[in-house]
């Protein structure tokens, strides 16, 4: 499997990162073990996981998820491998993430990272992510910027040095952003060259079809910046694959818990879908690598961050990367996306 360098890091990632929030929720840990073997098998050497996982994140479960990639880390070759996980931000009410403090400053920081190590039971992370921006965004599908949301915050450069000191520890290795936007990226990277501090090197940001928002905001900073994108939810939880047209599986994320569709319950949303699903049948592909590899094959991306609660799904996941989109195929995509912009953001 090919793969890509991560930023101006020396990490090079798999084209392919295999996701795991449903570690420990919709996934035993038996189940874990299958996926993650499958995937190193497959040539991926990138796992991406947090300490909110499982998702949907509830006290009973947090942890779990980095529980589980621990425990069959453990017997793997370590060096091989190249573990990312992620300190939720600040601004969301989980009471049960060190009594309900979730600011990223330098206290919660020490702590996550702690707790975080031994959960994976490694001695360092490869890339220590911020799971969402520590002062208020507009982010996961809310529509506007709303001045009355903003809040107290950490400074940027607070916030690197304490990586900084993290990385001179050799607790982590580089440091990257997630549901971030294109101030964040060019305050972290200005701060970062004018302080001397660790610089970020990635971008965890919802990239698909029926979102190509980074295109229009995200891609230049990060170009000059040299930040590279993983892109999660590239089948945008399930729609991308078809599966959704005449509504949620019982089995699927959608069809298991409530509100998990916020971002989809749009009205372009579904001739969307029918209009990608013509592409890929008219073609002879499925609806499911064809969006997979059009988010492959995009030039910001490091990676794709794919997920998958069956092995069956994990398999035709992965056979995306043996297709290739003709430019042919990219025209009409292009049109679909003229006709509906971004249904999903």
């Amino acid at each position: 499997m090919k793969r890509n360098q991560l930023g101006d890091s020396d990490l090079h990632v798999s084209e392919i990162c295999i996701g795991t929030m449903t570690f420990g929720q919709q996934n035993t840990l038996e189940d874990a073990k299958e996926q993650l073997d499958h995937s190193i098998a497959e040539g991926i050497n990138f796992i991406d996981t947090a300490e909110l996982y499982a998702v949907p994140p509830k006290a009973e479960t947090q942890g779990l998820t980095e529980e589980y990639v621990g425990e069959w880390l453990k017997d793997q070759k370590r060096e091989d491998l190249i573990v990312a996980t992620k300190i939720v931000g600040s601004g969301r009410n989980f009471e049960w993430f060190r009594e309900g403090k979730n600011q990223v400053n330098r206290d919660e920081i020490n702590r996550a990272v702690d707790d975080s190590l031994k959960r994976l039971k490694t001695d360092y992370i490869d890339l220590y992510q911020i799971h969402w921006p520590d002062r208020y965004v507009s982010m996961f599908g809310a529509p506007d910027y709303d001045v009355d949301q903003e809040r107290e915050t950490v400074p940027i450069a607070e916030q690197l040095e304490v990586f900084k000191d993290l990385i001179d520890a050799g607790k982590i290795r580089y440091i990257g952003l997630s549901n971030e936007n294109a101030y964040g990226v060019c305050e972290f990277s200005h701060l970062a060259k004018q302080l001397d501090l660790p610089k970020v090197v990635s971008i965890q940001n919802a990239f698909h079809l029926m979102n190509r928002q980074f295109h229009e905001s995200l891609a230049e900073p990060c170009r000059h910046h040299r930040v590279s994108l993983l892109a999660y939810s590239p089948l945008a939880f399930g729609f991308l694959t078809g599966k959704h047209i005449n509504g949620y599986t019982p089995d699927s994320r959608l069809g298991l818990f409530e509100n998990f569709d916020f971002r989809y319950r749009k009205p372009n949303v579904k001739p969307a879908v029918l209009a990608y699903k013509e592409i890929a049948d008219k073609h002879g592909l499925s609806l499911t690598q064809m969006a997979i590899e059009y988010v492959r094959s995009r030039w910001f991306v490091a990676s794709t961050i794919i997920g998958a609660t069956t092995m069956d799904q994990l398999k035709e996941n992965l056979a995306s990367t043996q297709i290739e989109l003709t430019d042919e195929i990219i025209q009409e995509i292009d049109e679909v996306h003229l006709r509906y912009p971004n249904p999903a953001p």
